[in-house]
């Protein structure tokens, strides 16, 4: 193994680890829904890795076709630029929208009261709150699915320009194990802060924030976004 190519690799681990960990929004959102969704540590951690497969894949598909099909970096790098500025729109989109579905779900659950009036001049009140369950059921399905098709929009900007490209000009067998070195450190940093994130959550004195907790799972989901659109996190 050649100094440039242990270099790389070396580079790929910390540029994965660093890259992930510094942009909360390869972690936040799966934080806040698991809580949020009650969802068990296996489901958490098993869409946890979908996405982060999704997000590194899209990545490293587009980068081998612009290793053999001989495409420049600066086309890449522009279309890259492109698919993380759809990603970002769609986290806001999507925190946007989860979080008014959560201050719905809390307004439908709030108990009203109605008044009868009967034709023998009695008059009764009774209290009750609207189910949301039918459609609780659909998001429960429809939410892992956004979040794997935001993932993949999502780019990994440092992977093609600072470790594929560099490692194609050695060999193709250099570029594939620092692409994989890269991949794997960052799908396994992501589920290494959700997993701890999981397991420290119910030590938080939260019980009172329980019933907003998808509120602030859609806040804190429209904030990865605004961070990654207009901060570039």
């Amino acid at each position: 193994m050649s100094n440039e190519l242990m270099i790389l690799i070396l580079a790929a681990l910390s540029i994965g680890f660093f890259h992930t960990l510094l942009g909360p929004d390869h972690y936040l959102p799966f934080i806040v829904l698991s809580h949020a969704r009650n969802w068990t540590v296996t489901k958490t951690a098993l869409i946890t890795v979908l996405c982060g497969i999704g997000h590194v894949g899209s990545s490293v598909v587009l980068g081998l076709l612009g290793v053999a099909l001989g495409i420049g970096i600066s086309k890449i790098e522009a279309f890259e630029s492109f698919r993380g500025n759809l990603a970002g729109w769609a986290f806001i989109a999507f925190g946007l929208g989860y979080l008014l579905w959560g201050l719905w779900k809390i307004r439908r659950k709030k108990p009203h009261s109605h008044i009868h009036y009967h034709e023998d001049g009695t008059v009764h009140e009774h209290s009750h709150g609207h189910s949301t369950d039918h459609l609780h059921q659909h998001s429960k399905v429809l939410t892992p699915w956004i979040l794997f098709i935001i993932f993949v929009l999502g780019p990994c900007e440092p992977l093609i320009p600072l470790l594929m490209y560099p490692a194609a000009t050695s060999s193709i067998s250099g570029m594939i194990l620092v692409t994989a070195v890269f991949s794997l450190t960052t799908i396994l940093t992501m589920l290494t802060v959700v997993t701890l994130a999981y397991y420290g959550i119910p030590f938080l004195p939260m019980k009172k924030a329980e019933k907003y907790m998808h509120v602030i799972a859609g806040a804190t989901i429209l904030l990865s976004g605004v961070g990654i659109q207009f901060l570039g996190l």
